[in-house]
Order: C-alpha cells, then structure tokens, then sequence
C-alpha cells in the first residue's frame, strides 16, 4: 500500500479496481484542516488523463508493471497488430490503449505494453518520434519573420503546428506527449 505522502510523478496506483499513473501532484493545507493532495492521472486502460483530490494520509494498493518492448506491424480496424521483438509473438492492442500518442504510430515503430498480472493494462509510444510532412500550406518568402505557425498533416494522419519554413517531405521530430513540433530532422525531397 501507498499513502499519499509517497506519492511521485510515474508511480503506478490501483483506484477503483483500475491502475493509474500519477503524471503530477501537489499537496496543500486547508487552513486548520488536514491536508490535501491535487494530483493528476492518467488511467492506463484507455489513456484518459484527469485530475482528482485525497485526503492526505490516505492509501492505496501499488501496481507493479512490466514493460515489454513490441514493434507496430499493421493497423487492423481499431487496433495496432504488434509483435514482441525477442519472441516474434504477434499481440492485437486496442488503439485506445495508447491514448492520445496512437495518432503517430506508424508500421515498424518500437512501442511498449504495459502488464500486470499477465494482463495488457496500457500502451506507450515513445515521447519522440520522426514523422514526414504530408500536407502543409506552401511557404512564402518573408514568412519566416514573423514567427507564426502553420498546420501539417504528418504521414499519419495527426495534424500539428509547425513553423512556416516547414514543407511537404520533410521530417519532423515530434514530442508525442505535447503533439508538438520539436525540429526538423531532414529536409524533404533530396
């Protein structure tokens, strides 16, 4: 068991029969009342992310996890169709399990299932990836002066902001965690 005192930023918890991840928290004190933990998780089985208050002192059942590291191989409907890279065994996981991050997954990507109990409870795409531009505004001369940004439609399909210099073909670094545009990794085109 866990008490909220020991509560740190990636400590997997079990609350309400499912497994969280606690991405941030912060503790405070009520006036004379006891104190109060803010803290804002992620709930594994499907990716989504919310925020929740505790008591301070109360506890709760730590998950352990395995991580086992996997490669994309297709997308078959609404699931990634993965395989283990030391077994060659091929596993179907819900595109949902890897929440906002399945919009940059693409065919031989490395990824990582998350077990516990012998049991898939999540999914995690790694925080950097590099994606081509598909689709973007053309640039124009004296664009880049004014610092502003444009969309792209990267290969797979995720649409982010990118500055005006960016084309069509180019590689992108992404940060999957923020859907944002780190830099460009290669021209496109040549």
């Amino acid at each position: 068991m866990v008490d909220t005192s020991d509560f740190r930023s990636g400590l997997n918890i079990i609350i309400d029969d499912e497994i969280h991840t606690i991405l941030e928290y912060q503790q405070s004190h009520q006036g004379r009342g006891s104190a109060i933990v803010r803290v804002r998780l992620k709930r594994l089985r499907d990716g989504a992310i919310y925020e929740r208050t505790f008591k301070s002192g109360e506890r709760f059942p730590q998950a352990y996890l395995e991580r086992k590291q996997m490669q994309t191989l297709y997308r078959d409907g609404d699931e990634w169709v993965v395989m283990d890279t030391h077994t060659f065994d091929q596993i179907h996981v819900p595109v949902a399990q890897f929440g906002e991050g399945a919009k940059f997954l693409k065919d031989g990507m490395e990824v990582y299932l998350l077990y516990h109990n012998d049991q898939i409870v999540g999914a995690e795409v790694p925080e950097f990836v590099e994606l081509a531009v598909a689709e973007t505004d053309p640039n124009f001369r004296g664009d880049t002066a004014s610092g502003g940004s444009k969309p792209a439609k990267l290969e797979t399909g995720a649409v982010i902001q990118v500055p005006f210099h960016i084309e069509v073909g180019d590689v992108l670094k992404v940060n999957t965690r923020e859907g944002t545009y780190v830099e460009r990794v290669r021209k496109g085109g040549g």
